[in-house]
């Protein structure tokens, strides 16, 4: 019903498609989405859930997850982060892949809707922490495409890798262009 429902909400009323798939054979992963200019942003990643038949946890700001609709977002899958004072989340983050048999979470790896020159790098340690690939995903508003990128596997280079995820997300138009990393 759900799936039903998201393919409804998202392919034919909104008109979106995917280019790529989900690598669902790989049961540790870490999602990073670009760009991260909306709140629509949010219902498009919650829609295609059900849609590619994935669990993914997501990681927002904590006052999102306040009354009333702390609940409501944990129950969505989200994981609050304090961004407020240093709190070691990738450490805590790289601890729950180590210690878990599947594990997907998804973080805007801008880290706020506003332009930034540069993307978040917790992405990248979690990733190198827990041995695990980066899995890539852009919401390309211009076209409607929500494109997923094959699994990348950190080097641990930190500059080479970060230098291949800017490419990927270079110049791709979020909702609000003018807010849209590197375009």
């Amino acid at each position: 019903m759900f799936k039903w429902l998201s393919k409804f909400i998202l392919f034919t009323i909104a008109g979106w498609r995917f280019e790529g798939r989900w690598p669902k054979e790989i049961d540790k992963l870490i999602t990073i989405e670009v760009p991260h200019t909306s709140y629509w942003d949010f219902p498009i990643g919650i829609l295609m859930r059900p849609i590619l038949g994935v669990q993914i946890q997501w990681a927002g700001k904590d006052s999102l997850f306040r009354f009333p609709f702390g609940g409501f977002f944990k129950w969505l899958g989200g994981v609050p982060v304090v961004r407020s004072r240093s709190t070691n989340f990738v450490n805590a983050i790289v601890d729950i892949y180590n210690k878990s048999e599947k594990m997907n979470i998804c973080i805007a790896a801008e880290g706020t809707r506003k332009k930034v020159e540069k993307l978040k790098t917790g992405f990248y340690y979690i990733a190198v922490g827990a041995k695990i690939p980066i899995f890539m995903v852009k919401f390309d508003y211009k076209n409607r495409i929500v494109w997923m990128r094959e699994p990348f596997y950190p080097t641990g280079d930190f500059d080479a890798d970060m230098s291949i995820i800017d490419n990927y997300f270079a110049g791709t138009h979020g909702k609000y262009p003018a807010q849209s990393y590197k375009l």
